[in-house]
């Protein structure tokens, strides 16, 4: 699953999002030499801290414009403990076709950690190894390569909507959870309410799997509100979030890459969903076991969008 190699990479994903919104402020002559300044102090605080091997720093597919897929974590930690990622989401976009595909792994997921010779919770994986530790154990699930990787904490989540002005989804059910109302048809989701909205799953008919499509909806949400509405405020607390809060192998030159040449891919992608079933064990733990032949058939659809 070996891919091609970049030649160089110190760029944090913080100052490429910025990169991409300060291009498109220059274009509406919004830029201004402070914004400017405001990035280059951005950079200086981010540490490039993504524990992850020179390898898998050094990839080259979205500047070779090939098929590409992201891994996103959501790590819920406390303190200063390495925390589980109990949000595990597989992006794929294929830029020739215009095609792509979001799968959700469910964080109680019976799978083998890669690294550690053992089957266990998917989740764990992060919290044995890491990001590298996350993205082999991914690959060992999916058999296939999983070129980038983007590691952000739960409150992260919140302070990027709330950066952005909140966001808009469409709700399929009614529902309430954490005080706030959620009513069938478009909502607008505040910072705190969107993380409510993603977390409940135990009033929800698809269980789990409809927790996963929100969070699914909310990721689009975001990333459909950070591309059509810029302000220097809203980079300037992008950037802030970003800088303290988001780990990643994307650099600048690639996330430009992403907004254009993959942005279609984007759209067009569709929702994948491996079925299994779950329940205690002899450990006495609740597992998640996948059906065979529901994962070697998205195997198979995730495969033909890499090809």
């Amino acid at each position: 699953m070996a891919r091609h190699r970049k030649k160089s990479s110190w760029k944090k994903w913080v100052l490429l999002t910025v990169g991409v919104m300060t291009v498109i402020l220059i274009a509406g002559g919004l830029f201004v030499w402070s914004m400017y300044r405001d990035v280059n102090e951005t950079v200086t605080r981010v540490n490039d801290n993504l524990e992850i091997s020179e390898e898998r720093k050094q990839v080259q597919t979205i500047e070779e414009k090939r098929s590409v897929s992201v891994l996103l974590l959501g790590v819920d930690r406390r303190g200063t403990e390495q925390g589980r990622s109990d949000s595990i989401i597989v992006m794929t976009l294929n830029p020739e076709t215009d095609e792509g595909a979001m799968l959700s792994i469910p964080r109680d997921t019976k799978t083998e950690i890669v690294g550690r010779g053992m089957r266990d919770k998917i989740n764990h994986a992060y919290a044995f190894g890491g990001a590298e530790m996350a993205m082999d154990t991914v690959e060992g699930l999916l058999d296939i390569p999983i070129d980038y990787v983007v590691e952000t904490d739960m409150e992260a989540f919140t302070e990027v909507v709330d950066a952005l002005g909140g966001i808009t989804v469409t709700n399929n059910f009614a529902f309430a959870s954490d005080g706030y109302s959620y009513p069938v048809g478009e909502v607008e989701l505040t910072g705190e309410s969107a993380l409510s909205y993603t977390r409940m799953r135990y009033n929800d008919p698809n269980g789990d799997f409809g927790r996963q499509e929100r969070q699914r909806a909310v990721v689009a949400a975001i990333v459909e509100k950070g591309r059509s509405d810029f302000s220097v405020d809203k980079v300037t607390k992008l950037l802030d979030v970003a800088g303290n809060r988001a780990k990643t192998n994307i650099e600048f030159n690639e996330l430009v890459g992403l907004s254009t040449d993959y942005m279609q891919a984007f759209r067009n992608a569709s929702t994948l969903r491996i079925e299994g079933a779950g329940g205690l064990e002899s450990d006495g733990i609740y597992y998640w076991n996948p059906d065979p032949n529901s994962l070697a058939s998205v195997q198979t659809e995730l495969k033909r969008l890499m090809d």
